[in-house]
């Protein structure tokens, strides 16, 4: 055995050779373009630090920024059927999602799970963009049910946070029965007079738009999301009319009634606690306190009374 070839070599080598540095530790903001951190970012809940501009962010952490301490059960959701019109373009619709699990560690692009949000319990269905675009096929329709189902079973809130394209079309017809689907499931919550809240998020787009994303009791979207049905230059080359600046943004929105509430990312567990805390009292508004009457002596009420 060469020792000089079998350990020297290596150690020496392995002080000069240069480190390699993984690309994801910064991200650059597509609003200004600095570059930031991937920790700091982290710690703003993806919100740039120069231009308040809220990123995109992943649906666990999307969940551990709204249950109160990070604390939440997740379900698991029923398997739907895998390619059932046999679809092929570029790609195989089979291998899409191979890879979007792969690359996601999620079956499809929702995850639906229960705690409490501000003390109260909450069933919460999140959308994960990084999957597919948040596309709704069955998979997806069947996790907004499995969560309106418990949510009546748990007589809990339902909160929805969509983050999507629209409508799968891997899945063609089967994918906008969805949008019937998710409207029954939602009616089912308001039946049994629970509270239904929708946080928009960038973009909420397609068939989810056009059902329950817009259906909610209360919205509350996030600054600066896109929110709507067909895209910008789709509608001007519709109506050939030049669109208002900001049109389908959460602000514009919220101008125009469509929004209850645009909150900043960073109050957004705050806000939804105090929503829910005021939908879910069920107790007296204020203390009830007695009153004494004292009625005179020489008071006779009168036959009948």
């Amino acid at each position: 055995m060469n020792w000089l070839t079998n350990f020297v070599r290596p150690k020496i080598q392995s002080l000069v050779r240069p480190r390699e540095v993984p690309d994801n530790l910064w991200d650059k903001c597509p609003q200004c373009g600095h570059m930031i951190f991937h920790r700091d970012l982290a710690k703003t809940l993806w919100v740039c630090a120069h231009c308040d501009h809220h990123m995109r962010m992943s649906v666990k952490a999307r969940l551990d920024m709204l249950f109160d301490g990070a604390a939440y059960q997740r379900i698991e959701l029923p398997k739907g059927l895998v390619d059932p019109l046999k679809f092929r373009d570029s790609k195989r619709y089979t291998d899409r999602l191979k890879d979007s699990q792969a690359k996601t560690n999620e079956q499809d692009a929702v995850v639906v799970a229960h705690g409490r949000v501000g003390g109260v319990p909450v069933v919460v269905a999140a959308f994960n963009f990084a999957f597919m675009g948040g596309s709704m096929g069955i998979a997806v329709g069947d996790g907004i049910v499995a969560a309106a189902e418990l949510a009546v079973l748990q007589d809990a809130a339902l909160i929805v946070v969509p983050a999507s394209g629209g409508a799968r079309m891997q899945e063609g017809i089967l994918s906008l029965m969805q949008m019937a689907r998710t409207t029954v499931a939602v009616a089912k919550v308001r039946e049994k007079g629970l509270p239904f809240i929708v946080l928009l998020t960038d973009p909420t787009t397609g068939g989810v738009s056009a059902s329950f994303a817009m259906l909610g009791d209360i919205h509350i979207a996030e600054p600066g999301a896109v929110i709507g049905f067909a895209g910008a230059r789709v509608i001007e080359t519709t109506i050939r009319e030049k669109l208002p600046p900001g049109f389908q943004r959460a602000e514009y929105l919220l101008e125009n009634g469509m929004v209850d509430m645009v909150v900043h990312r960073h109050k957004l567990a705050e806000t939804l606690g105090r929503t829910l805390g005021l939908l879910r009292h069920r107790g007296a508004a204020g203390q009830l306190l007695p009153i004494a009457v004292d009625l005179p002596d020489s008071f006779e009420a009168e036959p009948g009374v």
